[in-house]
């Protein structure tokens, strides 16, 4: 594979790392990559922590990494919450750091339901009935729905947490309205950021990661090869999914030297 591509899209959760600890072999992987000269390019839907966080922690890894080849789905979200609804007053279910980084481009949070101009979705591991609340009446209201990530759950390492597709299904049930939006993976915005980072023709990338419906599904709609991983969640309806990827591998520590053919 090394021969073949020569940029390399690797997500972050349950791929390189889960939570704060490296899956085995990862850092040999990228170095070595980075040492041949290959464009490598970090992804992550999760808004727990900013990018600049996950770029202290592949550090703390030993990992040749440069703040700018991360990309998570906050910094997607910010960009376009910038340039389009400046100033504007916004709730989020999600974590104070991601509710941080929304309010660093200026614009205003608010948990009051009248004046809510956008509701946005995420990872929120203190999710509670009054913030399904706040959300579904804002929407009922008017207010713009928008989700950072539509992962129905995130690796932990004792196995899975429910994450922000799950809360956007009940918000949907709960205001009869649907989601309008989302920015990360396997997003046209998510996509859209990457490219400013690769600059080279989508036949040479590969793009490795263990979601079928988030990274294998983002390679197949934008004409990626893929690579699904068996360290991260679990890809219950693998063998009945229309989303197939074009090579299974047991972890990235494989993906040098990996000689299996190309599925289906």
């Amino acid at each position: 594979m090394i021969h073949k591509y020569n940029s390399f899209i690797f997500d972050l959760d349950g791929t390189i790392c889960t939570e704060e600890k490296l899956i085995p072999g990862a850092e040999k992987t990228i170095n070595k990559l980075k040492e041949k000269g290959k464009q490598v390019v970090f992804i992550s839907n999760k808004t727990t922590g900013s990018s600049h966080d996950y770029f202290l922690l592949l550090k703390s890894f030993n990992i040749d990494v440069d703040p700018d080849e991360i990309i998570n789905s906050s910094l997607v979200i910010k960009k376009f919450l910038k340039n389009n609804f400046p100033g504007s007053r916004f709730f989020a279910i999600g974590e104070k750091n991601f509710i941080n980084e929304i309010e660093k481009e200026g614009l205003i949070y608010s948990n009051d339901p009248e004046e809510i101009e956008i509701v946005i979705v995420t990872l929120d591991r203190t999710l509670n009935f009054d913030k399904i609340e706040i959300a579904a009446r804002a929407i009922e209201r008017g207010a713009r729905f928008f989700a950072a990530n539509i992962d129905n759950t995130c690796p932990v390492l004792n196995g899975e947490i429910t994450d922000a597709g799950v809360t956007i299904t009940a918000l949907e049930k709960r205001t009869h309205k649907k989601l309008e939006l989302h920015f990360g993976k396997p997003s046209r915005y998510m996509f859209d950021e990457i490219k400013t980072k690769l600059k080279t023709d989508n036949s040479k990338i590969l793009l490795i990661g263990d979601r079928l419906e988030t990274d294998i599904a983002m390679g197949n709609i934008f004409g990626i090869d893929t690579a699904l991983v068996s360290t991260g969640i679990r890809n219950i309806e693998n063998g009945n999914s229309d989303i197939k990827p074009t090579y299974e591998i047991p972890s990235v520590a494989v993906l040098l030297d990996h000689k299996t053919q190309k599925t289906g």
